[in-house]
């Protein structure tokens, strides 16, 4: 499996008025821990762009099953489970110092053709370092 992790620490704006993080920013620390899996391979999104190619977010399944808190320092771990011709699905999950487990999601991406808007292959030198379909 493809897997990276990245260290976050919460700032007080990531949490609503009781010091707890607001349910909605962990998708965007998930977003960043795809980015950076990504990034591990050398893949960078910008340059996608440029070819007109973008990864979008087709279907998130999270589980919020303890509450992550203000100054705390938690580990987002990103798995690319499978990869098919123009989508991948993630596996992630946030945890405590402790290891103790904060939120998880599965992610399905899609490839897209932005001039388009429609689906496309995923270039072949991205799927050649990505699990294959199961």
């Amino acid at each position: 499996m493809l897997t990276s992790t990245l260290a976050v620490r919460i700032y007080y704006e990531d949490t609503d008025a009781g010091g707890i993080v607001y349910y909605a920013n962990y998708l965007k620390f998930f977003e960043r821990g795809r980015t950076e899996l990504l990034r591990s391979q050398h893949i960078e999104q910008d340059l996608l762009l440029q070819k007109n190619i973008a990864f979008v977010v087709k279907k998130v399944e999270m589980d919020c099953v303890k509450p992550a808190r203000f100054n705390q320092l938690i580990s987002v771990k990103t798995e690319v489970i499978r990869s098919r011709r123009a989508s991948l699905i993630f596996e992630q999950k946030i945890t405590a110092e402790s290891g103790e487990l904060l939120c998880q999601a599965e992610t399905l991406i899609a490839c897209v053709n932005l001039q388009k808007m429609k689906p496309t292959a995923i270039p072949a030198e991205i799927l050649e370092v990505m699990p294959s379909a199961n």
